[in-house]
């Protein structure tokens, strides 16, 4: 940025939508700036920068985290673990660089007299879009004098480079038209157009009266009023993720029933009168296990030991000098070293619980040694006294009912309740303390190293597509990402006063023409199948830009601005990711010719699949996050004088990935560790 001068003309900067991602990158876009005005000649003044902030829904919240919404929406990572600001509070105002985590925002709101919350609780949804707001309006308080943020309530349909260079952003609320010499891509959740299942239930819908079928989507943005589902109706749900409690508690609180503590010291619920029964399932049957109550310091996670950058190289490596190309099949190079991380944090904890931690550190160094040796480790874990401690499984634990049969529902109903007993009460052992909540905490610990496997084509097509998209991606979700417990334990109370009903596993969702309704069945479940006038779709969808409903993203793939990031692999096979391609960091987008745009950047939900769980909300305190890192970058790139051209280190045509180990690909690769 030393090219400022002080062109009275200012640098303008969209961004387009206002949620996390787009409010992380106004804020390193702030911060930056004030160092450079800091950093100014005497008597000079850096050139003028505009920031346009675009959104369809709520500037300074978006969709997603909107002000407005019903509070039982909740989060699912605990307040402390949870920051927008890029450095801790330094006992100034809150600003650009210095603000406070969530947990510390809602402490000072509670000494004014605002509901506190501890440090591991879980806030609702609608507090963090107040915090969102919050930093918004920090930002926008404290920039620089050549800084100024133009808030814009309305939704971008088409966006076009201009006649000379910079682009047209077209919007459907005045001005209208605008114009930007960089563009910052941040739009979030995308609404899909119907896949071919959704598409044959709302025919069934057309031709049948009264019946109704709710496609998914943020649960707070769906119909789920009485004159949608009646009172004293039933209610198929399909998935039983975390959308899926959300959609529960909208039936039930939201129709204004009461959890309470019975005199058994029990949860249970207290109903309105108005609330339909409901009938939910899933292919494991499964409703996503607890988080296991945290223990952890915002700045504390699991370092790899086994799972490294090192090993991943080295399996590259290997993998080229086999077949030339050095792409990766994650269930035979990835998936043992991660599970290895699993089992010895899993076995670690349990010798510290039960030896102390002198012991467990020395048995830590012996475990590691015999992993990474391959050798036998029977007699290791049995000189510990572990001979009786099951191993873990995953699978196991995300399909606990595998292919059993039962004879009722009452029967899958009581191993339900068995299941969910001992998953919350493995969850009140802790994230620290608790062998199995701490292990599967692992998953979400090295999610970074995950992706430096994973992102820019990093697996071999039939392995991204067959083992990680299909197997992995959903036995980690259900272990890996549940909601606080407590929301377990009001589902729990739900099912044995009969208000929810869990199908079981391998729920089909199909429909029945004669009886003019949704049919919810499970296979494995004798007497299980349901008639449901209302079946609702508990499930976030994927980002795709070939289904993405958004006028803006329409027309960037018609006129080829945009193109969806391909995995080429061995022999002519492929995958089309649907994620929008773009460089590496700083995310540079690719259009359909395969030129990266070099003020043109996406970041965030639109580029899932090019790179993996870019549906991160936040920063954590005091760590220097993917999330924070993503949005420099872009905010350093997007600085950067209109005059001064790209290095011309960086390829200006980046064909598909190929996975080839050639200059391109290496390029391409290496920024997620």
């Amino acid at each position: 940025m030393s090219g400022y001068s002080s062109d009275t003309r200012p640098l303008i900067i969209a961004v387009v939508g206002s949620g996390p991602r787009g409010i992380s990158v106004l804020e390193r876009l702030a911060v930056r700036a004030t160092a450079e005005a800091e950093r100014a000649a005497h008597g000079t003044t850096p050139r003028p920068v505009r920031i346009h902030l675009v959104d369809a829904t709520e500037v300074g919240a978006g969709r997603v985290w909107r002000t407005d919404q019903d509070p039982w929406f909740t989060m699912n990572t605990v307040i402390s673990q949870v920051t927008m600001y890029s450095g801790a509070p330094d006992g100034g105002p809150h600003r650009p660089g210095a603000g406070p985590s969530l947990g510390e925002w809602i402490a000072q709101r509670a000494e004014a007299g605002e509901e506190p919350l501890g440090p591991d609780d879980y806030a609702p949804r609608v507090r963090y879009g107040q915090y969102l707001a919050d930093v918004h309006r920090n930002i926008v308080d404290n920039l620089p004098p050549h800084v100024e943020v133009v808030p814009l309530t309305g939704r971008v349909t088409a966006l076009r480079t201009g006649a000379d260079s910079g682009y047209l952003l077209s919007l459907d609320t005045a001005p209208h038209l605008l114009e930007a010499d960089r563009v910052v891509l941040a739009t979030g959740h995308p609404v899909n157009s119907p896949d071919d299942f959704e598409r044959k239930m709302l025919a069934f819908t057309g031709r049948t009266p009264g019946t109704h079928y709710l496609c998914g989507d943020s649960a707070a943005d769906m119909p789920l009023g009485e004159d949608t589902i009646p009172a004293g109706g039933t209610v198929g749900i399909r998935g039983l993720g975390l959308s899926f409690y959300d959609v529960m508690l909208s039936l039930t609180v939201g129709r204004g029933g009461e959890f309470d503590t019975g005199e058994d010291g029990e949860l249970v619920y207290r109903a309105s009168g108005r609330e339909p029964r409901i009938v939910a399932g899933s292919r494991s049957g499964l409703p996503i296990p607890a988080r296991g109550r945290n223990q952890k310091r915002p700045d504390f996670s699991h370092k790899a030991l086994f799972l490294t950058a090192d090993a991943l190289r080295a399996a590259r490596a290997a993998r080229l000098k086999e077949s030339g190309g050095d792409q990766l099949d994650f269930a035979a190079d990835v998936l043992p070293l991660l599970l290895q991380e699993v089992e010895h944090v899993y076995y670690v904890t349990h010798v510290r619980i039960s030896r102390g931690r002198t012991a467990a550190e020395v048995f830590a160094d012996a475990h590691a040694a015999a992993l990474r040796a391959g050798q036998e480790r029977g007699p290791l874990l049995s000189a510990m006294g572990l001979d009786g401690v099951p191993p873990i499984d995953l699978d196991a634990l995300a399909r606990p009912f595998g292919e059993t049969r039962f004879a009722s529902g009452e029967e899958f109903r009581e191993r339900l309740l068995k299941v969910v007993d001992e998953d919350l009460a493995a969850a009140a052992l802790g994230t620290l303390d608790g062998p199995l909540k701490s292990a599967l905490d692992v998953l979400r610990d090295i999610r970074n190293v995950v992706r430096e496997a994973v992102d820019y084509g990093g697996l071999l097509p039939e392995s991204h597509t067959g083992f990680f998209h299909r197997r992995f991606l959903p036995v980690n979700a259900l272990l890996s990402a549940g909601p606080p417990m407590s929301r377990v334990e009001q589902l729990r109370a739900l099912i044995r006063q009969g208000l929810v009903e869990v199908a079981g596993p391998g729920t089909d969702f199909g429909t029945d023409e004669r009886a003019g309704g949704f049919r919810v069945v499970s296979p494995q479940v004798a007497g299980s199948a349901r008639l449901v006038h209302t079946l609702i779709d508990a499930r976030i969808p994927t980002p795709d830009l070939r289904r993405d409903t958004s006028p803006l993203t329409q027309q960037l793939v018609a006129e080829g601005m945009v193109r969806p990031y391909v995995i080429d692999g061995p022999g002519g096979s492929r995958h089309v990711t649907g994620g929008m391609d773009v460089t590496v960091s700083p995310f540079h987008v690719v259009n359909a010719e395969g030129r990266a745009q070099p003020d043109l950047y996406a970041i965030g939900i639109p580029t899932e699949h090019t790179r993996w769980f870019t549906q991160v909300g936040s920063s954590r305190p005091g760590v220097s996050t993917l999330f924070y890192r993503d949005a420099d970058a872009v905010a350093v790139d997007a600085l950067r004088p209109v005059e001064q051209p790209r290095p011309a280190a960086e390829p200006v045509i980046i064909p598909h990935q190929s996975g080839s180990g050639s200059g391109v690909v290496g390029a391409r690769r290496g920024d997620s560790a």
